[in-house]
Formats: C-alpha cells, sequence, structure tokens
C-alpha cells in the first residue's frame, strides 16, 4: 500500500506543477503588440492588419469626334443644307459614375500577437467578419485594367467615294501643223485632247446632280412610278445609305467613341464632411487630374453617422499595475457607416451609404476572448 502510495503522490505533484506553469504561461506570456519601432517579428508569431477601406471610381465618358465634308462650303448653294460642320471639333460628355468599395491592409495598423505557450485565438473569426485581415488577404489578386484600345476612333479614309463620275476632265482642241508642199506652206488642222483635274467646285457639283438622282429614284421606287427592279428593301436600303454617304459630303461626320477611367482614393479621417475633389472633368479634354486648371470638380462628400463614436467611452479604468502591463488584448476596428454624395458643380452624380473603417473606431477584445477554453 505504501509502495503505491508515494509514486500516485510524485505524480500528481508534478502534474499539478505543469497546469500551474500552463495557467501562468498561458496568461503572461502572450502578448499583442503594434508592429514597429522595437517590437519585432519573432518565429511563432501570428501577425495581422486592421482593414482599410478603399474607393474605386469608375468613370464612362464618352467622346464626340466631328469632322467636315470635302464640299462643306457649297452645301447650302447645291443642296440646301445650313446645320453643317464646318470646322473639325471634339467634345467630351459625362456618361456614368459609379463607385465601388473593397478593403486593404491598413500600413499603419500591423500588429503581432507573440506567444512562448499553447495559444487557443479566436482570430479567425474576425478575419471572416471582416473585422481584421490577413497579410495576404484575396483582394489583392484582383485584376487590373487596361487603356489600351479603349478608343475608337476611325482611321483611314473617311470619304472615299466623293461622288463624282470621274475626276479627270478631257477637253479636245484643234492645233494646226504647217505642211510645206511643193513651194508654199499649207497649215493641217489635228485633234488634241488635254486631261486635267476636276476643280473642287465640279466635283461637288457631281456629287449634288447624284444625291439628288437617287432621291428621286427612291421616290419612284416607293410610289411604283418605276419598272426598274429589283424593287425591294435591297434596293431601298443600298439607295439610303448612298444617301448618307453623299450627305456626309456636304454636312460632314459625326464619330462617338467611350472611354472608361478608374481612379481609386483613400478616405482620410480629416475629409468627413468636406468636399474633396477626385478629379476634373473638361469637355475639351475628358477626365483630367484633381487640381487642374480646366474643367469642372468631381467632388465626393463623406459624411459618418457617428454610430461607433460611443465605443470610445465604454473603456474600463485600470485598477492596478498588473493590468496596466497586460497586452494580451486583441485589437480590432470597427467601421462606421457614411452617407456618400458625388456631385460636379450643383448635379449629383452618385450617392450611396457605405461602410468605412477609418472612421469607425479601434478597441481590444479581452484576454478571455483570445485565449479560449
Amino acid at each position: 500500500m505504501t509502495r503505491i502510495f508515494f509514486p500516485a503522490l510524485i505524480a500528481l505533484t508534478v502534474l499539478s506543477a505543469a497546469c500551474s506553469v500552463q495557467s501562468r504561461n498561458s496568461g503572461n506570456d502572450i502578448m499583442v503588440l503594434p508592429l514597429g519601432g522595437e517590437v519585432k517579428v519573432t518565429e511563432g508569431s501570428i501577425v495581422y492588419a486592421l482593414p482599410l477601406t478603399i474607393f474605386e471610381f469608375e468613370i464612362t465618358a464618352t467622346r464626340t469626334l466631328g469632322v467636315p465634308g470635302p464640299y462643306a462650303s457649297y452645301a447650302a448653294e447645291m443642296i440646301g443644307l445650313d446645320n453643317i460642320i464646318e470646322q473639325e471639333h471634339e467634345y467630351w460628355t459625362l456618361t456614368a459614375v459609379e463607385m465601388n468599395t473593397f478593403e486593404e491592409l491598413d500600413p499603419e495598423q500591423f500588429y503581432i500577437i507573440q506567444g512562448t505557450s499553447l495559444m487557443q485565438t479566436n482570430l479567425l473569426s474576425l478575419k471572416e467578419s471582416g473585422l481584421v485581415l490577413d497579410i495576404n488577404p484575396e483582394v489583392y489578386s484582383r485584376s487590373g485594367f487596361s487603356q489600351i484600345g479603349n478608343e475608337g476612333r476611325s482611321t483611314g479614309n473617311l470619304f472615299p467615294d466623293r461622288g463624282a463620275y470621274e475626276y479627270v476632265a478631257t477637253r479636245t482642241d484643234t492645233a494646226y501643223r504647217v505642211v510645206k508642199a511643193d513651194t508654199a506652206f499649207i497649215r493641217v488642222p489635228y485633234l488634241v485632247q488635254k486631261k486635267r483635274g476636276m476643280t473642287v467646285a465640279e466635283e461637288a457639283r457631281e456629287a449634288a446632280d447624284r444625291l439628288l438622282e437617287l432621291r428621286e429614284g427612291r421616290h419612284m421606287i416607293l410610289t411604283g412610278e418605276t419598272n426598274v427592279f429589283p424593287q425591294d428593301g435591297a434596293a431601298i436600303d443600298e439607295i439610303n445609305r448612298l444617301d448618307r454617304e453623299y450627305t456626309a459630303l456636304f454636312a460632314g461626320k459625326t464619330f462617338t467613341d467611350t472611354k472608361v477611367y478608374h481612379i481609386w482614393l483613400t478616405p482620410e479621417p480629416s475629409m468627413a464632411g468636406v468636399k474633396t475633389t477626385v478629379f476634373n472633368f473638361s469637355a475639351a479634354e475628358g477626365v483630367v487630374p484633381a487640381g487642374s486648371t480646366g474643367g469642372v470638380p468631381v467632388q465626393i462628400e463623406m459624411v459618418p453617422s457617428g454610430k461607433t463614436k460611443e465605443l470610445k467611452l465604454v473603456v474600463r479604468p485600470v485598477t492596478s499595475q498588473k493590468e496596466l502591463t497586460v497586452r494580451d488584448r486583441l485589437y480590432y476596428r470597427v467601421p462606421d457607416v457614411a452617407e456618400i454624395r458625388v456631385s460636379a458643380g450643383e448635379e449629383t452624380l452618385c450617392t450611396t451609404r457605405k461602410l468605412v473603417y477609418q472612421f469607425g473606431t479601434t478597441v481590444t477584445l479581452p484576454s478571455n476572448f483570445i485565449i479560449g477554453k
């Protein structure tokens, strides 16, 4: 009986000492510290960061380019058009402004959890809730954007068919050459053909004549006054196409293309309640950087709801020197709701409500939440 009692007593003593050591280590050997300065990452540490809200603006702008026709100066005289493009011009219109948000790592809010004993933590649940981020979040796997090939301006010859039947005029003249016959000289006539290029006025006249003939032919087909075949939709479609091409020789052509811009903005607490310029929009140049002299500033106004400001008051006062040195509390960030309005002058382009982490509050969890049972 005595032989059994002493080994059991020794085993019980060792187990009690181990539990006592583990109990002391579980509270004192785990620290959560802001990364930086003298605080370094050691082996076996957990590194995490607080989230930072980023605004992404997707701006769609449409460019309109007007090119005058080669016969613009004869439009009123020959086909009766007065509202035409007389000079090449370009102007932009703001089509749409969309705003999205995503989270990135806040470079000023990195923390490490250090410990030499067995740790149980609820950090994973905080990550899933978006209150903290790990150092390799999936947000950085987003695709980038390329602006190559977004512009659709027409290239090449804008007016391949100038509407004339021929572009070289032939003139026949009579010339004479002197031929000696016996004792006299006689003049022998012969024909000489000379070619010259047509003037712009002559080309415009032929193009106007062809245009008026097309319109007359279309009218006769539609009213059944002609027996020319085919009299179906294909003939009318081709006449309409030629009508547009020949009219453009006098009235000019207009081209439009769309360009998409992406601008990122990081909200700061100092921006709350004030208007911040995101970019400028110019009718002559389109989207230009903020602060440019030209264009109308497009501004964002963020008004936090202040729902998290009371969290700063819920802090239990430190009652002892021991609690002052406790560093086993987990830091996390609670976002605040912000009313957001994007405007250009007096015109509202976009309104929304978003969670903004920078407008929220950084608080801590108690040690019994970090080190669970």
